[in-house]
Protein backbone atom coordinates (compact mmCIF):
# COMPACT_ATOMS: atom_id res chain seq x y z
CA UNK A 1 0.00 0.00 0.00
CA UNK A 2 1.33 3.30 -0.94
CA UNK A 3 0.06 6.03 1.29
CA UNK A 4 0.45 9.91 -0.47
CA UNK A 5 -0.54 12.58 1.92
CA UNK A 6 -1.89 15.79 -0.08
CA UNK A 7 -1.76 18.84 2.49
CA UNK A 8 -1.84 23.39 1.48
CA UNK A 9 -4.13 25.98 1.99
CA UNK A 10 -7.41 26.24 1.88
CA UNK A 11 -8.62 26.40 -1.78
CA UNK A 12 -5.06 26.03 -2.85
CA UNK A 13 -5.87 22.82 -5.27
CA UNK A 14 -5.44 19.77 -3.19
CA UNK A 15 -8.72 17.92 -3.55
CA UNK A 16 -7.82 18.53 -8.06
CA UNK A 17 -5.26 16.29 -7.50
CA UNK A 18 -6.74 14.10 -5.76
CA UNK A 19 -9.17 13.56 -8.00
CA UNK A 20 -7.06 13.41 -10.55
CA UNK A 21 -5.15 10.33 -9.34
CA UNK A 22 -8.60 8.85 -8.86
CA UNK A 23 -9.38 9.40 -12.79
CA UNK A 24 -6.13 7.54 -13.60
CA UNK A 25 -6.01 4.83 -11.80
CA UNK A 26 -9.68 4.02 -10.77
CA UNK A 27 -10.27 1.91 -7.64
CA UNK A 28 -6.42 1.20 -7.06
CA UNK A 29 -7.29 4.64 -5.37
CA UNK A 30 -8.93 5.83 -1.68
CA UNK A 31 -8.74 9.54 -0.96
CA UNK A 32 -9.31 9.46 2.82
CA UNK A 33 -10.25 13.36 3.64
CA UNK A 34 -8.71 15.11 7.06
CA UNK A 35 -11.78 17.26 7.39
CA UNK A 36 -14.28 14.02 7.78
CA UNK A 37 -12.35 13.99 10.97
CA UNK A 38 -13.14 17.14 12.56
CA UNK A 39 -14.77 16.55 16.13
CA UNK A 40 -17.63 16.23 16.97
CA UNK A 41 -19.61 18.88 18.54
CA UNK A 42 -23.56 18.18 18.56
CA UNK A 43 -23.94 19.41 22.27
CA UNK A 44 -23.49 23.25 20.71
CA UNK A 45 -25.82 24.54 18.71
CA UNK A 46 -25.40 25.49 14.99
CA UNK A 47 -24.79 29.22 16.17
CA UNK A 48 -21.81 28.13 18.25
CA UNK A 49 -20.50 25.60 16.06
CA UNK A 50 -19.99 28.64 13.18
CA UNK A 51 -17.88 30.13 15.37
CA UNK A 52 -15.24 27.63 16.19
CA UNK A 53 -11.34 27.64 15.05
CA UNK A 54 -11.68 24.84 11.91
CA UNK A 55 -8.28 25.37 11.03
CA UNK A 56 -6.10 24.54 13.84
CA UNK A 57 -4.78 20.97 14.88
CA UNK A 58 -7.00 21.25 17.99
CA UNK A 59 -10.33 20.90 15.38
CA UNK A 60 -9.35 17.21 14.34
CA UNK A 61 -9.64 13.57 16.07
CA UNK A 62 -5.96 12.89 14.04
CA UNK A 63 -5.41 10.11 16.56
CA UNK A 64 -8.46 8.62 15.25
CA UNK A 65 -7.48 9.04 11.81
CA UNK A 66 -4.30 7.35 12.35
CA UNK A 67 -5.53 5.10 13.74
CA UNK A 68 -7.76 4.07 10.89
CA UNK A 69 -4.89 4.77 8.40
CA UNK A 70 -2.74 2.32 10.52
CA UNK A 71 -5.77 -0.27 10.18
CA UNK A 72 -6.29 -0.09 6.21
CA UNK A 73 -2.43 -0.83 6.02
CA UNK A 74 -3.03 -3.77 7.95
CA UNK A 75 -5.45 -4.59 5.47
CA UNK A 76 -8.36 -3.83 7.32
CA UNK A 77 -11.26 -1.79 6.67
CA UNK A 78 -12.61 0.96 8.72
CA UNK A 79 -15.94 3.37 9.29
CA UNK A 80 -15.11 6.94 8.13
CA UNK A 81 -17.04 9.70 10.10
CA UNK A 82 -18.43 12.26 7.41
CA UNK A 83 -18.45 15.58 8.44
CA UNK A 84 -21.34 17.99 6.89
CA UNK A 85 -20.36 21.45 6.20
CA UNK A 86 -23.84 22.74 6.13
CA UNK A 87 -24.46 22.09 9.99
CA UNK A 88 -20.96 22.46 10.78
CA UNK A 89 -20.71 18.92 12.32
CA UNK A 90 -19.98 15.44 12.17
CA UNK A 91 -22.95 13.32 10.34
CA UNK A 92 -24.19 10.41 12.54
CA UNK A 93 -23.50 8.45 8.86
CA UNK A 94 -20.09 6.82 8.32
CA UNK A 95 -18.94 5.41 4.80
CA UNK A 96 -16.90 1.97 4.91
CA UNK A 97 -13.73 2.37 3.45
CA UNK A 98 -11.57 -1.00 2.67
CA UNK A 99 -7.67 -0.94 1.83
CA UNK A 100 -6.72 -0.09 -1.46
CA UNK A 101 -3.22 0.23 -3.44
CA UNK A 102 -3.03 3.85 -2.86
CA UNK A 103 -4.55 6.06 -0.06
CA UNK A 104 -4.34 9.44 -0.26
CA UNK A 105 -4.34 11.92 3.07
CA UNK A 106 -5.53 14.99 1.83
CA UNK A 107 -5.90 17.87 3.95
CA UNK A 108 -4.81 21.61 5.13
CA UNK A 109 -2.73 20.61 8.30
CA UNK A 110 -2.08 16.67 7.33
CA UNK A 111 1.99 17.32 6.48
CA UNK A 112 1.91 19.89 10.17
CA UNK A 113 1.03 16.07 12.25
CA UNK A 114 3.61 14.05 12.85
CA UNK A 115 1.24 11.46 13.77
CA UNK A 116 -0.10 11.27 9.98
CA UNK A 117 3.04 12.12 8.87
CA UNK A 118 4.56 8.87 9.67
CA UNK A 119 2.47 7.10 7.66
CA UNK A 120 2.79 8.71 4.82
CA UNK A 121 5.26 7.54 1.75
CA UNK A 122 4.90 10.44 -0.20
CA UNK A 123 4.20 14.20 1.21
CA UNK A 124 2.81 16.61 -1.13
CA UNK A 125 2.33 20.71 -0.65
CA UNK A 126 0.24 22.22 -2.92
CA UNK A 127 1.58 25.87 -3.43
CA UNK A 128 -1.08 28.43 -4.62
CA UNK A 129 -1.31 32.18 -4.18
CA UNK A 130 -3.26 33.63 -1.46
CA UNK A 131 -5.08 35.71 -3.90
CA UNK A 132 -6.05 32.72 -5.84
CA UNK A 133 -7.11 30.54 -2.99
CA UNK A 134 -9.27 33.11 -1.43
CA UNK A 135 -11.51 33.37 -4.87
CA UNK A 136 -11.27 29.88 -4.80
CA UNK A 137 -12.57 28.86 -1.57
CA UNK A 138 -15.37 31.90 -1.82
CA UNK A 139 -16.71 30.30 -4.77
CA UNK A 140 -16.84 26.97 -2.77
CA UNK A 141 -18.02 28.13 0.00
CA UNK A 142 -21.19 29.85 -1.34
CA UNK A 143 -22.23 27.38 -4.13
CA UNK A 144 -21.63 24.10 -2.68
CA UNK A 145 -21.58 24.69 1.25
CA UNK A 146 -24.48 27.56 1.45
CA UNK A 147 -22.54 29.84 3.22
CA UNK A 148 -22.86 33.75 2.89
CA UNK A 149 -20.25 35.78 1.41
CA UNK A 150 -19.67 37.85 4.54
CA UNK A 151 -19.78 34.72 6.78
CA UNK A 152 -16.84 33.62 4.08
CA UNK A 153 -15.01 36.54 4.74
CA UNK A 154 -14.74 36.70 8.22
CA UNK A 155 -13.81 33.01 8.37
CA UNK A 156 -11.45 33.85 6.50
CA UNK A 157 -9.69 36.52 8.41
CA UNK A 158 -10.22 35.35 11.95
CA UNK A 159 -8.87 31.84 11.19
CA UNK A 160 -7.95 30.59 8.00
CA UNK A 161 -5.49 33.34 7.22
CA UNK A 162 -3.62 33.01 10.32
CA UNK A 163 -3.96 29.72 11.25
CA UNK A 164 -2.53 29.46 7.76
CA UNK A 165 0.35 31.24 8.47
CA UNK A 166 1.06 29.78 11.83
CA UNK A 167 0.47 25.93 10.77
CA UNK A 168 -0.15 25.14 7.00
CA UNK A 169 2.71 26.97 5.11
CA UNK A 170 5.35 25.92 7.90
CA UNK A 171 4.51 22.22 6.99
CA UNK A 172 5.59 23.08 3.91
CA UNK A 173 9.63 22.09 4.31
CA UNK A 174 8.31 18.55 5.30
CA UNK A 175 7.06 17.93 1.93
CA UNK A 176 9.01 15.95 -0.65
CA UNK A 177 7.33 17.53 -3.29
CA UNK A 178 6.18 21.43 -3.69
CA UNK A 179 3.45 21.86 -6.34
CA UNK A 180 3.36 25.12 -7.61
CA UNK A 181 -0.99 25.79 -9.23
CA UNK A 182 -1.79 22.79 -7.92
CA UNK A 183 -4.09 20.41 -10.32
CA UNK A 184 -3.14 23.35 -12.90
CA UNK A 185 0.61 22.14 -13.12
CA UNK A 186 0.35 18.97 -15.53
CA UNK A 187 3.92 18.58 -15.77
CA UNK A 188 4.01 17.60 -11.90
CA UNK A 189 0.96 15.77 -11.75
CA UNK A 190 2.32 13.57 -14.80
CA UNK A 191 5.59 13.14 -12.90
CA UNK A 192 3.21 11.88 -9.55
CA UNK A 193 1.01 9.81 -11.89
CA UNK A 194 4.60 7.75 -13.24
CA UNK A 195 5.46 7.93 -9.78
CA UNK A 196 2.34 5.72 -8.57
CA UNK A 197 2.43 3.50 -11.94
CA UNK A 198 5.64 2.25 -11.10
CA UNK A 199 4.49 1.88 -7.37
CA UNK A 200 1.35 0.07 -9.01
CA UNK A 201 3.65 -1.92 -10.84
CA UNK A 202 6.29 -3.40 -8.75
CA UNK A 203 4.04 -3.74 -5.72
CA UNK A 204 6.56 -2.18 -3.46
CA UNK A 205 6.83 0.66 -1.40
CA UNK A 206 9.92 2.45 -0.37
CA UNK A 207 9.42 4.33 2.75
CA UNK A 208 11.02 7.54 3.20
CA UNK A 209 11.78 8.37 6.92
CA UNK A 210 13.67 11.59 6.28
CA UNK A 211 11.98 14.74 7.98
CA UNK A 212 9.50 12.87 9.68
Amino acid sequence: MLMIGIAGGSGSGKSTIAKRLVERFGDKVTIMRHDDYYKAHHEMTYEERTKINYDCPEAFDTALMAQHLRLLREGKSIECPVYDYKIHDRSEETRRVDPSDVMIIDGILVLAEPELRELMDIKIFVDTDADVRIIRRIIRDVKERRRTLDSVVTQYMQTVKPMHEMYVEPSKKFADIIIPEGGHNIVALEMIEHRVNRELGTGETTRRQSEK
